[in-house]
This record gives structure tokens, C-alpha cells and sequence, in this order.
């Protein structure tokens, strides 16, 4: 991530805060910083049966500078206490930030493996845990790798993940090389502390496709991520044909573009892929993801939901970034991933409201479907005649001025997929805002959808068939209207549940929560 630095000056931590609660666009549900600047989620995991959610975190104000490790633990991926700083920046090589990394067990020992900054460049730093990880000694021989590779004109150089293969660790770390692609180098070691570089992992191909395209692979890999969709463990012939993953977010230049994800299989000291997928239809806005296998061998996905609106906007609201919910990964049929929200998210449902399951004919005109909200969980199931198109309209003023919209399609010859489309072009009347167009092919069989749609206040995850579309959204005159409406030929409705979601954050927060 790149620092983005603002001009405007700190304000004292209180009234950070009470900014920050006060405002009405911040989500409820959804994990948020006390205050300040969130970006993206480092080191999550279980730990004798406690989530842990470690995150880039700056409590001085809601933009990109000194970057410490925020720690929130849960014991049920939903509702969260806020823990001490992990690691904050000190003298060595990471005056300069504590930037993205993982947590892995070694021996029974919990270390963070992380980017420390300095002088202008990351290098990968460890630091070991107590046993409850509330307190992190960083290692005196940081960093454990003194340089990137030697010979090799990067683009950038950060981000970890790490795992056991057999009695020795292995580490990536993200980069790209100059007038080439991103890529991801490839280190081995017996300790966490002395690393052997073995070589680039797999090198993508910047010169392929369009910059503005949605699956452009970038100039630099952030945060990669690598692991086995289906049995077994990284290394192993799987048993039952499952490939392997290796999720990146594409890069170039400081700008985030998208997260992306390869299949293929991992083996030996390389990556061979097979095809290249998009991760997420809502682009930068579920950025920098980070995954792991939890207790119950479920694997959980966590998202930055980075901010639509301007820097001085989020100065002024004394917060910036969420977190997305957690997201279970499984392996579909056609051998790309699907995301669904951990069923755990099902426990802050409130006052139940079941639509009637109705035929919608393409007139175009919108149904009260008597639902309304602006921090809802929403899930219907569809069946869209050939040619159909269904909008779902939320966060609706009463006098239809604004509204996002969340489109699906089914293709004309009912064979091809279908699309899924989010329009945010009257979302808000903020002219500043992030409108653009979010879409993705939607596949499904014989018109079926089975959709899940989290509103929370700026806040929209979407979950279609299995493909995610995240976004931020900024409602300026406080609507909270749901309605339907079929435009083009005719849309069955078989189920419409709708829930309130309660908060997950009833008291006043602390910037630098203390020990327990």
C-alpha cells in the first residue's frame, strides 16, 4: 500500500473519535477502526478458538501515515473487542510503518511475519506473540531479508504469506519486475529468521490486455495469497484434483486497481497456471484480501473495503476503511471459487420481514416490498425468464431522487451467462463520489439466482450465485427504501427474507485500546 500522506493537521483524539461515531455513513455491522485510517487485514486467523483480525491501522487520522497494527479478537467472527496496538513503528527497520503481513504458528510460538518500512523501501520483519497475543517482541535481526533480489529491477517490494512445507517454511513476498509483471519471489528457511531465495514463483504479463481492463494483472502483486482450494496442503498431490490458488491485488504505481486470483497448481519451487479469474466485480473496493484455514478447516476471506470519496471527505469524517465481512471460500463445480458470508453474520439478524413470492412482469414498474433500512441482510431467490432483467433498488429517497441499484440479467438465448451489475450513478447527490459502473458475468442454470445482498449505511456486499460484488456507496439524503421492479420480460420471485442487523459496537471506542 502506498503511503498517501494529508496536509490537513490531527485533531485531538477525543473529537477523532466522536467524528467518527457521529457520522451516519459509517457502517454498524462491518468491522471499522475506532477511528482513523484502516486499510488492509493482516494476520487474521484462529488461535485456541479465537479469531484474531489484525489490520493496518493510523489512530492519528483518517489518511495513510505511520502505519501501525490495529488487533481486534472475536470468538465468533462478527462481534469484536478492540486489543492493544501489535506493533507500532520504532527505531530500526521499521521507523517509518509496520506494513502488511501474516501470523503463523511456529512451534506453538505466534509470529507475525510483515513489511517494516524505512528510508523509503520495505523489508520483511518477524515479531513473536505472548500466548494470549495481546503483546509482540519484534526480533532483534530484523529484517530477515536485508534487500530484494539482487540483479532484478523491481517495481515494488511487500506483503507475505508463509506456510509449512515439510520441515521448512516457505515465504512469498509480492513485487513486480520492471517492464515485465507482477510477481511473487519465492524464499525458503528452517527458522522464520535466515531465508534462501529461490526465484520468482510466477511472473505475470503487464503487456497483455488493456490498463483499464478488470482482469489487467498489474505492474506489481500486493498481498499474495497462496493455498489449496480443496484437501490436502500446499506441495501435496491432492487426492481430489483441486487446484491451487494464488490470489494477488494488481497494482501500478501506487494506484490499487483489483484483486485477482489464479488456478493452477503449486509444485516444486514454481507456479503453473491454468486460468486467471476475478476475485471480486467490485474492483479496489474488496482490496488487499487475506485469507486462512479456521479450527473447523473452513477457509475465511477478509476484504479492505477502501473509501469512493475524497481525501479531505474522510479527514473531515475522522475515519476511513472497513473491513468486509468474513467470507467462506469453497471450491465450485466448474472449478472457480465461490463466497458466501460466514453463517455466522446470521446472528445479528432482527425483525424478520418475508416478502411474497410474486410474478414481476417487465413493465418497469417498482414494487414496495415493504422493506426498509439502511443496515439490512437481504436474500431472495430468482428464476429470470430468457431476456429478463430484475432491479433491486436500495437506500431509496422517498422521492426517488436517489437509490443504487443492483441489476441482474439473463442472456437473451437463456445458454450464455448472465450479468450482475451494481448502478451508483444516483447514489448519491455528493458529486465527489466514486460512481463508476461495478459488473460481472453471472452464471446460472435456467434462470435460478440465489442472491444475498448486506447493506450497511455506505456499505454493500453482494453475493450472486456464489460471485461477490463490493462497494461503498454514499447516500446523501438519508434513504432507506427497497423496491423490485422485472424491465424486461417477466421475473419469478420464489422467496424474498429480509432482516435489520444490529451493531456490533455499543460503546465508545478507544483509539489506543490498553491491555485488559
Amino acid at each position: 500500500m502506498t503511503e498517501l500522506t494529508h496536509p490537513l493537521a490531527t485533531v485531538p483524539q477525543d473529537e477523532l473519535v466522536a467524528r467518527a461515531e457521529a457520522d451516519p455513513l459509517r457502517p454498524r455491522f462491518h468491522f471499522v477502526s475506532p477511528a482513523g485510517w484502516l486499510n488492509d487485514p493482516n494476520g487474521i486467523s484462529q488461535w485456541n478458538g479465537t479469531y484474531h483480525l489484525f489490520y493496518q491501522y493510523n489512530p492519528e487520522g483518517a489518511f495513510h501515515h505511520r502505519i501501525q497494527w490495529g488487533h481486534a479478537t472475536s470468538t465468533d467472527l462478527v462481534t469484536w473487542t478492540d486489543q492493544p496496538v501489535a506493533l507500532e513503528p520504532s527505531a530500526g527497520p521499521d521507523a517509518e510503518g509496520c506494513w502488511s503481513g501474516v501470523l503463523v504458528n511456529d512451534g506453538g510460538t505466534p509470529t507475525l511475519v510483515y513489511s517494516g518500512r524505512f528510508e523509503g523501501r520495505e523489508l520483511p520483519c518477524v515479531a513473536v506473540g505472548s500466548p494470549d497475543l495481546l503483546s509482540w517482541t519484534k526480533d532483534t535481526g530484523n529484517p530477515v531479508i536485508a534487500a530484494p533480489p539482487s540483479g532484478v529491477e523491481i517495481t515494488a517490494y511487500r506483503d507475505h504469506c508463509v506456510w509449512r512445507e515439510g520441515t521448512k517454511w516457505r515465504q512469498l513476498v509480492g513485487s513486480g519486475i520492471r517492464h515485465r509483471g507482477g510477481t511473487a519471489f519465492l524464499y525458503e528457511s528452517v527458522d522464520l529468521r535466515q531465508w534462501d531465495y529461490i526465484g520468482p514463483l510466477f511472473i505475470g504479463d503487464a503487456s497483455q490486455g488493456d490498463p483499464s481492463d478488470t482482469d489487467w494483472t498489474g505492474t506489481m502483486w500486493e498481498c499474495v495469497d497462496l493455498f489449496r482450494a480443496g484437501q490436502g496442503s500446499l506441495g501435496a498431490e491432492p487426492s481430489d484434483g483441486s487446484p491451487d490458488v494464488l490470489v494477488f491485488s494488481a497494482w501500478d504505481d501506487g494506484d490499487t486497481r483489483h484483486p485477482l486470483y489464479w488456478t493452477g497448481r503449486y509444485a516444486g519451487d514454481s507456479f503453473e497456471p491454468a486460468a486467471l479469474h476475478r476475485l471480486d466485480y467490485g474492483g479496489r473496493f474488496f482490496y488487499a484480501p487475506q485469507s486462512f484455514k479456521d479450527e473447523s478447516g473452513r477457509r475465511v476471506m477478509f476484504g479492505w473495503m477502501q473509501e469512493g470519496r475524497s481525501d479531505t471527505a474522510m479527514v473531515e469524517a475522522g475515519w476511513s476503511g472497513v473491513m468486509s465481512l468474513p467470507r467462506v471460500t469453497t471450491l465450485a463445480d466448474d472449478g472457480t471459487l465461490e463466497f458466501a458470508p460466514a453463517p455466522e453474520v446470521s446472528k445479528l439478524r432482527r425483525d424478520h420481514v418475508s416478502v411474497p413470492g410474486q410474478v414481476l412482469v417487465g413493465a418497469g414498474t417498482p414494487v414496495n416490498t415493504g422493506v426498509s433500512g439502511n443496515q439490512l441482510d437481504l436474500e431472495l431467490d430468482l428464476q429470470l425468464a430468457p431476456g429478463a432483467m430484475l432491479r433491486l433498488s436500495l437506500l431509496g429517497s422517498a422521492d426517488g431522487v436517489e437509490e443504487t441499484v443492483i441489476e441482474l440479467s439473463r442472456a437473451a438465448d437463456g445458454h450464455h451467462p448472465g450479468n450482475l451489475r451494481l448502478d451508483r450513478t444516483r447514489s448519491s447527490l455528493d458529486p465527489a463520489v466514486d460512481v463508476e459502473e461495478k459488473s460481472g458475468p453471472l452464471p446460472m442454470t435456467d434462470g435460478r439466482v440465489r442472491l444475498r445482498v448486506l447493506v450497511d449505511r455506505s456499505a454493500v456486499e453482494i453475493f450472486a450465485n456464489g460471485k461477490p460484488l463490493t462497494a461503498r456507496v454514499y447516500p446523501t439524503l438519508g434513504g432507506e427504501r427497497v423496491t423490485l421492479a422485472a424491465t424486461q420480460s417477466t421475473v419469478r420471485l420464489l422467496s424474498f427474507d429480509a432482516w435489520t442487523m444490529a451493531g456490533v459496537f455499543d460503546e465508545t471506542r478507544s483509539l489506543l485500546p490498553e491491555r485488559k
